[in-house]
């Protein structure tokens, strides 16, 4: 008797609970279509502009093209990393589309990919921009290194393809290990901006272009770093989702913070005097740093790594110094470039990683390529966009001077000059 009354209760507490999930159910049905004068048009609208944008940036990149130039270095290079400095200055576009120009046409802020590859030891520098961006970077490097040369050249990368029976490829995106504010070790930190005898200076570049000096017969090792004028969120931005943090004014607000820490607190009795204490060396380095940010231009950044190998020539210490080759640039009190997503995955369900594996590869090459990383179709594959200054891109990226003695780094034979102006003719 017991067990039937448990049974009947049990059955009527099942249906009431049905009951409820049916009228719950019909009651959200009939509030979706009640208001869907209001959210449908909206949410038409939104898909709409969606794939218009999509459409209409993509034909603009399309018809702006790109063109990658290779820089020869001379024999001798006597310039500081300031002298990049000053041409990555130069590249601070931010633009100044209107809203027809935005949301009908397509433009965008104008972006740039800065590149050192090595091909089986052969070093070589890049510079891949829009056609119409061409002339002003080749007059900024002739006024800055008298004596490079740049040409157009073909595109190192047309060639490679994922293929897994003939080649191993390693893919990676980098991050930074703090917040944006907190800046890299620069070209300044290793005093390169003071005139220094060349036998006693430190070029933090030097262990990269070992590095890439060192590779063998069937590998290679490609370094992308991918820079956009910084600037506020805004309608023409993509809207405002999501917010764009403020960096110079974070920036601001963490010097107030480190100078508070070290001025102390007032006393508990309301004396006038504030208590002090002597700054350690690493926050005097930090507020100093942060402080000489805030004077510099802000990019939006993203860097990108490959290793690619024949399958008889793969070794994984390829990989390893591709991921060490920013370690240089780190400190503890500052910040730090480090490993982001790459293209392994470590899980037990082999086969289906194996696709996964292979479809991050093909995305990841495609993006390198296309030098697509602000935009479609592979805006923010694998990392979202960090802020560098121009002092940090010019440190992870300028031309070596006679400190660096890499025997396969790609230079001029000889120095050019213009003939004598009293030659007879």
């Amino acid at each position: 008797m017991w067990r039937r009354f448990l049974c009947y209760n049990t059955r009527m507490l099942n249906e009431i609970i049905l009951s409820l999930r049916l009228e719950f159910l019909l009651a959200t049905v009939k509030f979706i279509i009640s208001t869907s004068p209001v959210w449908l048009p909206l949410f038409l609208l939104g898909t709409f502009t969606t794939l218009w944008l999509k459409y209409a940036r993509t034909q603009a990149m399309v018809k702006a093209g790109g063109v990658l130039l290779e820089i020869k270095l001379p024999r001798d290079v006597f310039k500081s990393p300031m002298a990049m400095e000053i041409i990555i200055t130069s590249l601070f576009q931010t633009g100044s589309n209107s809203y027809l120009e935005t949301f009908v046409k397509g433009k965008q802020r104008p972006w740039f990919s800065l590149e050192i590859i090595s091909i089986e030891g052969n070093v070589r520098f890049f510079i891949w921009t829009q056609p119409k961006y061409r002339q002003l970077i080749e007059s900024q490097f002739y006024a800055q290194y008298p004596g490079v040369e740049i040409y157009e050249a073909e595109d190192y990368t047309k060639n490679v393809f994922v293929d897994a029976e003939k080649i191993q490829l390693w893919g990676t995106a980098f991050k930074l290990r703090k917040p944006d504010i907190y800046p890299i070790k620069t070209y300044i930190d290793y005093g390169l901006d003071k005139e220094q005898e060349e036998e006693s200076k430190v070029d933090p570049m030097t262990s990269v272009l070992e590095f890439l000096g060192s590779i063998k017969a069937g590998e290679q090792v490609w370094i992308q770093i991918l820079i956009q004028a910084h600037r506020s969120n805004s309608l023409k931005e993509d809207a405002a989702f999501p917010q764009k943090t403020d960096w110079e004014k974070e920036a601001k607000e963490e010097i107030e913070k480190k100078i508070a820490e070290v001025k102390g607190s007032e006393s508990e009795e309301g004396a006038e005097g504030t208590s002090y204490r002597i700054p350690t060396k690493s926050e005097r380095e930090l507020i100093d740093a942060l402080e000489r940010s805030l004077t510099k231009y802000p990019f939006e950044v993203g860097i990108r790594g490959f290793y690619i190998a024949r399958k008889e020539s793969f070794d994984s210490i390829g990989i390893t110094g591709l991921i060490g080759s920013f370690r240089q640039y780190s400190s503890r009190s500052l910040n730090e470039i480090k490993l982001g997503k790459f293209t392994d995955f470590d899980y037990p369900w082999e086969d289906f990683m194996r696709i996964l594996r292979t479809k991050r590869e093909v995305d990841l090459l495609n993006a390198y390529k296309l030098r697509s990383f602000f935009q479609l179709p592979y805006r923010h594959l694998m990392a979202k966009p960090f802020i560098l200054t121009t002092e940090e891109i010019a440190t992870i990226f300028h031309l070596p001077g006679k400190v660096v003695g890499t025997p396969t780094l790609t230079k001029i034979a000889s120095r050019k000059s213009e003939a004598p102006a009293n030659l007879p003719i």
